[in-house]
Parts: structure tokens; sequence; C-alpha cells
């Protein structure tokens, strides 16, 4: 989905907008496939992946030596 260069790309609006994002459509997703078979499987793992780099991005962001 979304790899590394990009995150560090993005501004911290930016990746906090995409991470509220990301986190809603992992619910939806979870919600979606108790109820039935989801058409994409790894769709929730792609979207953990995504959530870990924002947020790995946003901690490198927090702690960057002055």
């Amino acid at each position: 989905m979304t790899k590394k260069e990009v995150m560090t790309k993005k501004t911290d609006q930016e990746l906090a907008t995409l991470l509220v994002e990301t986190r809603a459509q992992l619910r939806t997703e979870r919600f979606a496939a108790a109820g039935s078979r989801a058409k994409d499987s790894n769709a929730p793992k792609k979207l953990r992946a995504t959530v870990a780099r924002v947020l790995t991005e946003q901690h490198a962001r927090a702690y960057k030596p002055a």
C-alpha cells in the first residue's frame, strides 16, 4: 500500500488523517468479516501494516535528536 519513503514525505497533519482513516477502514473490515466471507482476506493485514508505518514515522519524528 504505502511505503516508507512516502510516509517520510507526508506532513504531520497528513499522517494523523491517514491514521484515523486507516483505523476506521480496519474497524469496518473487521466487523464486515464477522458477518460473511471477506472479499480480500489480506486487507486487514495490509491496513495494520499501514497503521504501523504511520505510528513508526510519528514516533521517529517525536524523538528525533536535536
